[in-house]
């Protein structure tokens, strides 16, 4: 709250100079208070006042005085009052976050059930599924630091990533703290992508803690623990690092809202400075007063004369040509109303009614719409729409095409870390989902019998190629029935990465 009054400013501050121009039209239109009561002839005093309404009193409140503020109001609204900025939507509906799971064999101590790893794994899905929308990424650490996933909104892809998570995987025992916020700060970057860094641990070597206290140049993001502990145990050392928020694990969902309520404030801090957004103006919220104000207008006389005069006026400059489809068209564009439908969540419909390109692609991507999202957003020569496509794409399993398409958003904005994060996502999967069908293909543990098709795509991975097949009864597999079919052991293949990792090979 206090970051948002230092922010607070006007987006139209010109508009501020008919305030005083309406207090010096009340100070003259104010009715004069009456010093003295006008003298009564021929009724005795005590009757003259009796039959005088209002005699004795002064009057606090008249009419104009509901008009002057009124028109503060209106003035201010004008005026444009902000004090944060608007976020891309498909760029982050809420702050990034960066998770760094420690991964020790202390973490599988059961003094919290069923162990400290497994509960640690149960908040984060639970942190994500809250933080639906939003982009979460993952690394896990113990004597060395790995990137488990870059940052995505699809928590079906984090799940199995973190399921497979366990000490025996992590190639080097130890606590490398240190190397997991280099790694965290890495993936989730400070200029472009304003977020937090979580750290879920039972404890910290108090060796790591002059990586967290060392300046940087931008400064790092803000960081946030959450102790895997037993009720009632705090670690000491984690208070030595500056503008950290420490939260206690808990059995209930209080530790989930303090973690969301740090990232949400860290995010509008950041936004602020990002000159690359819009200012939200929020002067719309001064119009609801302002129109309550206006329904005491409604007097005898005066109030219906003008109210005519306007409706003919508005009558007047009214397209003639135009007839309206509906009541709706009558007080609001096919945009507005759109807005007004994807408030209330009703994505679909608001795909049907907005004319706006981006906003009717955003619409159907966020009404699960996907490949008509896709081409909408492909048909606009702008790096935000080239960008949403690669979000459609990936969303609807279309891992090359997205990958593409980050690119193609990436040659419109170079150095747009989001757009590099999420091709590095799109390559990820794409390389799970081929090196899973080439192991399937190879027959591993498939039992391939003498009358089976096999399809050996090994030299030619990543390219498009063409084969003559049979007309076979079955259809070829989709990528999402691949990754469907696929029996892998996650905490071998991540085992297999993180040893890659030590031995410095790129994947």
């Amino acid at each position: 709250m206090i970051e948002s009054f230092d922010q607070f400013h006007f987006l139209r501050p010109l508009w501020l100079l008919a305030l005083p121009v309406i207090a010096l039209l009340w100070r003259f239109a104010r009715p004069k208070r009456q010093t003295s009561e006008p003298a009564v002839q021929g009724i005795a005093p005590h009757l003259a006042k009796a039959l005088q309404v209002g005699s004795g009193q002064t009057r606090r409140l008249v009419p104009i005085d509901g008009v002057m503020l009124c028109g503060l109001l209106i003035v201010l609204a004008v005026a444009g009052p902000t004090w944060s900025r608007v976020p891309n939507p498909l760029v982050a509906e809420t702050a990034p976050l960066v998770v760094a799971l420690k991964v020790t064999e202390s973490m599988e101590q059961s003094d919290l059930a069923p162990s400290r790893l497994e509960r640690s794994k149960f908040k984060i899905l639970d942190l994500i599924s809250a933080r639906a929308g939003a982009r979460t990424a993952l690394i896990a650490y113990s004597g060395t630091a790995h990137r488990v996933a870059p940052l995505t909104e699809d928590p079906n892809i984090l799940r199995p990533l973190l399921e497979g998570l366990s000490a025996a995987v992590m190639p080097v025992s130890g606590d490398a703290a240190g190397a997991a916020l280099e790694l965290a700060v890495d993936n989730i970057g400070t200029k472009n992508s304003p977020g937090a860094v979580l750290f879920v641990l039972d404890d910290m070597n108090p060796a790591q803690i002059a990586t967290f206290t060392a300046d940087r140049d931008p400064p790092r993001p803000p960081v946030i623990f959450l102790t895997a502990l037993p009720s009632g145990s705090k670690l000491s050392q984690l208070g030595k690092v500056p503008n950290a928020k420490i939260v206690e694990m808990t059995a209930d969902n209080s530790d989930i809202l303090q973690i969301e309520r740090a990232v949400r404030s860290a995010y509008a801090a950041a936004l602020a400075d990002d000159d690359r957004l819009d200012w939200d103006d929020c002067g719309w919220i001064l119009g609801w007063p302002a129109l309550l104000l206006i329904l005491f207008w409604f007097r005898r006389g005066w109030t219906m004369k003008w109210l005519s005069i306007g409706m003919f006026g508005v009558w007047a400059l009214a397209p003639q040509a135009s007839y309206a489809e509906g009541w709706q068209d009558w007080f609001w564009t096919p945009d507005q109303q759109g807005q007004r439908a994807l408030n209330h969540k009703e994505f679909s419909k608001a795909a049907t009614l907005f004319q706006d390109p981006y906003l009717k692609g955003y619409s159907a991507y966020k009404a699960g719409q996907y490949a008509e999202a896709s081409e909408i957003f492909a048909a606009q020569a702008t790096a935000d729409a080239a960008f949403a496509e690669g979000m459609a794409r990936i969303r609807n399993r279309e891992y090359r095409p997205a990958i593409a398409a980050f690119d193609k958003a990436l040659e419109r904005k170079p150095g747009w870390q989001e757009a590099e994060q999420n091709r590095d996502l799109a390559k990820f999967i794409l390389d799970y989902v081929e090196t899973s069908r080439e192991q399937s293909d190879t027959g591993e543990d498939s039992g391939i019998g003498a009358d089976d098709v096999v399809f050996d795509n090994a030299e030619a991975k990543g390219k498009d190629t063409v084969i003559e097949a049979s007309d076979l009864d079955a259809p070829p597999l989709t990528s999402e029935q691949w990754i469907s079919s696929i029996d892998t052991d996650m905490g071998k293949f991540l085992r297999s990465r993180f040893l890659l990792d030590n031995q410095g090979v790129r994947e």
